[in-house]
């Protein structure tokens, strides 16, 4: 067809559409960006193939990291999976393993998640309820039990404590007989992100930036196969942004890591190919995969470009997705599995290394095993059953999906410029600068479903009245939180108490000094040192952050 020819059939084809009978709706992507009746050949000729989008597997990544995608290899199903004692959730591991899940991932209670011991004052009434407790190395020995630490992938989602909790999970590893350079897996440890939206941090960002580094560069030799940071612009998205807001954040506190490293005097290529991502995937279907070809696509740019990176690694951006828990709902509980089904695919389609599938029943209580073995069985339905795996990046080359990577890219980018003129990512934080543009987004998208904009099936739109709620829930019995403060009271008895004394010190004298923290936290762990012991001596040398008000 001729340019000329083409022409003139999209202008008929405009005509018509212009005339045709239209259901009223609000055409635009769930960040509110608008969608256009049609895309075609116009739409990205103005994209270079070879040198924007490629091969999959050849830089810049946009159509994958891997040559032949899942044909390869599939991702790593996980489930998020931590409620009760130690113990409780130990019996779920060996559930979940024997039902086919082939990572462990790891959820934590509150007061894990804040530093605090379950015998705290802080963590009355919180033991175990939204995660397990873990307050020493006798908790981890137990959570880990008959577990080999060198044949599991694990996922630890902490931050603040990452450190403490790494350094007993290390322990334990040792305590196995288990070499250090044999273990596999991802701490969170995005503190980054809790600043900007979650908000369980205790330290201030930039001592809290020193651990992360101390910890980047301790797994660089210690730990190598390890994933000390997973950039995490899950929560990000749960606090209500925009899926470029997503994207551009989480990308920008992923440089500010790799900055801080390349400003402690350690080689790009000797720590980039460790530091992975993790994505939401939220409901508009297009976008999000869009979301995670231009996120591979402006990493790898970045990691060559500015930073210099010689090893190709170093410019493959790895991520692990999650389906999106603010889409769940407590109406109609059944919907969200449909719903997990689609955000599931939409990870898939983008080219995700890991994914875990939130259940049914998650905004209600943390999952029962029924609904956590159906959200088990949506990925293995998708690997083994639609045939998406057959082909790499199979949407690559939908005018619709190229055209929205690119515009990503390009407000990406300009979002990036924004924050370095504020003085950067630390400096945005302590401005205020997220938090208001979050919440300006979150606020936007509650208003279109109360003027019914934007549907929410069972919420403002197919609502059944009277609806009674008949699947099961979890509850974690006040039983838990009785065990665990017996139990660390017995072990604050028969511990070596100087053991204990000389540690707490060796840390303190270690964040005074400069000197890497690891080392002295593992000797910690291995003397029963608590978390909550551990992260009262930091505290009183870096202090406490407080956030400033934004209006």
């Amino acid at each position: 067809m001729t340019d000329k020819e083409f022409l003139k059939r999209k202008k008929e084809f405009q005509k018509n559409a212009s005339s045709a009978k239209s259901t009223g709706m609000k055409f635009t992507t769930v960040s509110g960006e608008p969608v256009k009746e049609l895309y075609d050949p116009e739409d990205i000729e103005h994209i270079n193939y070879l040198s924007e989008i490629g091969f999959p597997g050849e830089y810049p990544f946009t159509r994958g990291i891997h040559a032949n995608g899942y044909r390869g290899k599939i991702w790593t199903m996980r489930q998020f999976a931590g409620f009760g004692s130690p113990e409780d959730t130990n019996q779920r591991f060996h559930y979940l393993l024997n039902h086919g899940q082939t990572g462990l991932s790891v959820a934590f209670d509150l007061p894990t998640l804040m530093g605090w011991d379950s015998d705290a004052e802080m963590s009355e009434g919180e033991v175990g309820i939204c995660g397990v407790s873990i307050s020493s190395l006798m908790d981890m020995e137990t959570l880990f039990n008959k577990i080999p630490l060198d044949k599991v992938s694990t996922s630890m989602t902490i931050n603040s404590p990452a450190a403490m909790i790494f350094a007993f999970y290390l322990a334990n590893a040792q305590k196995q007989g288990v070499e250090l350079s044999e273990l596999r897996g991802t701490l969170q440890n995005d503190i980054l992100k809790e600043y900007i939206a979650q908000k369980e941090y205790i330290f201030p960002p930039r001592p809290s930036m020193r651990i992360i580094v101390d910890m980047i560069d301790y797994c660089s030799k210690e730990v190598p196969q390890w994933n000390p940071v997973s950039v995490s612009g899950y929560h990000i998205r749960e606090a209500g942004s925009t899926a470029v807001q997503e994207l551009a954040y989480t990308l920008a506190d992923g440089f500010a890591y790799i900055e801080a490293c390349i400003e402690r005097g350690m080689n790009v290529d000797d720590f980039a190919p460790r530091i992975s991502f993790f994505f939401n995937s939220h409901l508009d279907f297009f976008e999000e995969i869009a979301k995670f070809r231009a996120a591979r696509k402006i990493f790898a740019k970045r990691m060559k470009e500015k930073y210099k990176a010689k090893n190709p690694r170093s410019w493959w951006l790895r991520f692990h997705t999650q389906t999106a828990g603010c889409t769940l709902t407590a109406q109609q509980p059944e919907n969200n599995i449909i719903r997990t089904a689609f955000q599931a695919l939409a990870g898939v389609l983008g080219g995700t290394q890991s994914l875990h599938t939130n259940s049914m029943d998650e905004t209600l209580a943390l999952p029962s095993e029924k609904a956590v073995k159906i959200a088990l069985r949506t990925q293995q339905l998708i690997a083994f059953e639609t045939g998406v795996i057959n082909t790499v990046d199979p949407l690559g080359g939908s005018y619709f999906v190229e055209s929205l990577t690119y515009k990503m890219e390009k407000e990406a980018n300009q979002i990036f410029a924004e924050i370095d003129s504020l003085g950067g990512v630390i400096q945005a934080i302590e401005m205020g600068y997220f938090q208001k543009q979050i919440a300006d987004a979150a606020y936007r998208y509650q208003k279109e479903i109360e003027r019914k904009e934007k549907f929410i099936v069972g919420v403002n739109e197919f609502v059944e009245e009277g609806e009674q709620i008949e699947i099961p829930i979890l509850v974690v019995s006040p039983e838990v939180e009785k065990i665990q403060r017996k139990r660390i009271a017995e072990l604050r008895q028969s511990r070596n108490q100087k053991a204990v004394q000389e540690s707490l010190k060796e840390i303190q004298t270690a964040a005074i000094d400069g000197a890497n923290l690891m080392p002295v936290l593992i000797k910690a762990a291995h003397n029963y040192v608590t978390l909550g012991e551990m992260i009262g001596v930091l505290k009183e040398v870096f202090g406490v952050y407080e956030e400033v008000a934004v209006f």
